[in-house]
């Protein structure tokens, strides 16, 4: 019986590159796209001698693959605030024409269809933790609102083919995820933090440190993705650590676990970022028998030990 097969868009990128690997270990043959905006060769080269083909190509146009498709995963997309600010019109075009391309390349083949969303729909959370039927609290002109109403849109798209063409079609909403292959430069909390540990300098909090994360190890997030890609679940899935601490406890255990000398400075908070974000994960749990298992440390220790290799 031939392996299935699997199409990525966003395939260099982290977690894409992550999904790429684990799913060649689990015996599937991985179709990548991307057209390296954020993604990077480096992450995928890996793959190179394995069943991966890639295609560097703009998903935002229409998506060719021969041959049968087993599942398409949507992971093209800018996805830190860095990047969605410099890139903000890529970043609406990639959430609305690159989902519609890849939507319909799933529905050419028959294929189930997974996007990635994310906790952003959220917004600025009014309830906490927030649970898949919460709506958001969303500024769609504020300055994270391309990435926001992005991914927004492509959950509508993607539930619009699943209710019209009866589409086997799933979203999973990613809460913060850490782990190697991240870019140094991301603007994220952990590549960011890292980044400055390692070199001894000042460790850059924004706001007060007293707004909230939970971080997923990438290899928990990728186990979530895995089951509700082969579940018969369509309803929206949040994948992310309940475990909730303040960005300064997570600075303070960076500084401590890498040695570092490094001393905390503040400065004012980006317009519309965040307060709080804690995924409830029953449906997770309940539907996918999923729960996160990397303790932090262990997780950020492997993230250390990958950031060491990029920090000069």
């Amino acid at each position: 019986m031939p392996s299935k097969r699997v199409v990525i868009t966003g395939a260099a990128g982290f977690i894409g590159s992550h999904l790429s690997e684990t799913l060649l270990d689990r015996g599937y043959t991985v179709v990548g796209i991307d057209n390296l905006l954020t993604g990077d060769t480096a992450n995928i080269a890996p793959l190179a001698n394995r069943d991966f083909t890639f295609i560097k190509h703009d998903v935002t146009n229409y998506i060719y693959v021969e041959g049968p498709v087993h599942a398409v995963l949507h992971w093209a997309s800018p996805a830190s605030p860095i990047d969605y600010l410099e890139l903000p019109i890529p970043t609406l075009k990639v959430g609305a024409l690159g989902t519609h391309k890849a939507l319909g390349l799933a529905k050419a083949k028959n294929a189930r269809f997974v996007l990635a969303s994310t906790s952003e729909v959220y917004g600025d959370p009014l309830e906490h933790p927030q649970k898949e039927t919460y709506w958001g609290n969303v500024n769609p002109i504020g300055p994270r609102g391309v990435y926001d109403e992005a991914k927004r849109f492509a959950e509508a798209m993607t539930t619009a083919y699943r209710r019209y063409h009866g589409l086997d079609a799933k979203i999973v909403r990613i809460f913060n995820t850490y782990g190697p292959r991240m870019r140094v430069k991301d603007g994220r909390a952990v590549p960011a933090f890292m980044s400055q540990a390692l070199r001894n300098e000042d460790v850059t909090i924004f706001g007060n440190g007293e707004q909230t994360r939970s971080f997923c190890y990438v290899t928990d997030l990728v186990e979530g993705i895995l089951r509700l890609m082969e579940s018969d679940v369509h309803d929206p899935v949040n994948i992310g650590n309940p475990h909730e601490m303040t960005i300064e406890e997570i600075a303070r255990t960076i500084i401590r676990i890498s040695g570092s000398t490094s001393q905390i400075v503040y400065r004012p908070l980006p317009e519309d970022d965040p307060k709080v974000r804690k995924p409830d994960i029953t449906r997770a749990r309940t539907l996918l028998g999923w729960d996160p298992k990397v303790p932090l440390e262990e997780g950020l220790l492997k993230t250390l030990e990958y950031f060491r290799t990029k920090v000069v």
